[in-house]
């Protein structure tokens, strides 16, 4: 059957019609639908065009794909582009993957290209997905910022120190320092910086020899300071150091010998009660000890009359003898109660 004869075969009342505009219909809401999905990436494509930063269309279409946000490449580039710079988008939508801040990185060289900084787009991604604020760094190295000794972060107020006579000196510092580009990537940070100043204030106070002499010249603490290059494999150059306040404070000297004095006391003061405990007990010792002795002649006295006895029954002691020695005895007692002497008892404590 031919095409003709198709047609021409078709039942009366048939019309092409009710086939035409149904499909005519669904067809144009496809393509209304591709329209939406696709303005978003035509109004793109023409900004970046009418701008001077091209972007392909399909680029565009694929940085979807890639799961790129392409209004943020496209305000990039355009950002770039104007000002100068020549990045591709390739560039900026391998920073954005990178988690890059790909706005942030553009304006940062922006701000270094002004200012005469030498900042290449890798080392400005390279200090960004480092997690340093790159604009800020710029803008820190064109306008130097100051850095308050010690940081309110910290919780002190002050740098205390201790001159050599012993006298406490309380400093508060403000040190001005530039953002080095060059030493973003691995450069200590502010923390360092503030360690390293108040380590040099309390080493420069220490050496000195009197707190007058830090009192009149506080000067000579920057001075000092500034020689170390306390910067040194930091992010930062420091331009100055400067001595905002420097108070007077505790005698430390003082309350140290007097603490000093205070424990000499307390080990003298035991010393001496050892050496009296020592002697007490040394007394209860001699006492016992003559105890001791007064027992050994009582039972000596005990033998006396066993010995008396002995002699009687031997005929070696006569009664005339007996009664010699007791009028000497009575004669010797006598003599003692006159002298005050009779009294032997031992002393009682």
């Amino acid at each position: 059957m031919t095409l003709s004869s198709f047609f021409l075969a078709q039942p009366d009342g048939f019309s092409w019609n009710y086939i035409f505009w149904p499909l005519a219909i669904v067809l144009g809401i496809v393509l209304l639908i591709i329209f939406a999905m696709l303005f978003q990436y035509v109004g793109l494509w023409l900004q970046a065009w009418l701008s001077g930063a091209r972007v392909g269309l399909l680029e565009l279409i694929f940085m979807r794909f890639r799961k790129v946000n392409p209004s943020v490449i496209v305000n990039s580039r355009i950002m770039a582009v104007k000002a100068g710079l020549d990045l591709i988008a390739s560039q900026l939508e391998a920073h954005y993957l990178a988690r890059g801040d790909v706005p942030r990185v553009v304006r940062a060289m922006i701000a270094a290209d002004r200012a005469n900084i030498d900042l290449p787009w890798d080392r400005a991604c390279a200090i960004d997905l480092a997690g340093r604020d790159i604009l800020d760094a710029v803008q820190t190295s064109v306008n130097p910022k100051v850095i308050d000794c010690p940081s309110s972060s910290s919780g002190r107020t002050t740098i205390d120190a201790v001159a050599q006579d012993g006298i406490q000196l309380k400093a508060r510092a403000r040190v001005t320092v530039r953002a080095n580009i060059a030493k973003l990537v691995g450069g200590a940070t502010e923390e360092t910086i503030n360690a390293r100043v108040g380590e040099g204030i309390v080493t420069t106070i220490g050496s000195a020899s009197s707190h007058k002499a830090v009192l009149e010249n506080p000067d000579t603490i920057s001075k000092v300071v500034l020689q170390k290059g306390l910067d040194a494999e930091t992010a930062f150059t420091i331009l100055s150091i400067d001595i905002a306040d420097i108070d007077v404070g505790e005698n430390i000297g003082a309350k140290l010998q007097a603490d000093q004095a205070e424990s000499d006391k307390r080990r003298f003061q035991a010393e001496a009660e050892k050496r009296r405990a020592m002697a007490v007990a040394q007394e209860q010792e001699f006492q016992a000890e003559v105890q001791k002795n007064r027992a050994l002649v009582v039972l000596a006295e005990a033998e006396v009359p066993k010995a008396m006895a002995d002699a009687f029954r031997k005929g070696n002691l006569g009664i005339m003898d007996y009664y010699r020695m007791k009028n000497i005895m009575a004669d010797t007692s006598m003599r003692d109660s006159i002298a005050g002497e009779g009294d032997d008892k031992p002393e009682t404590t």
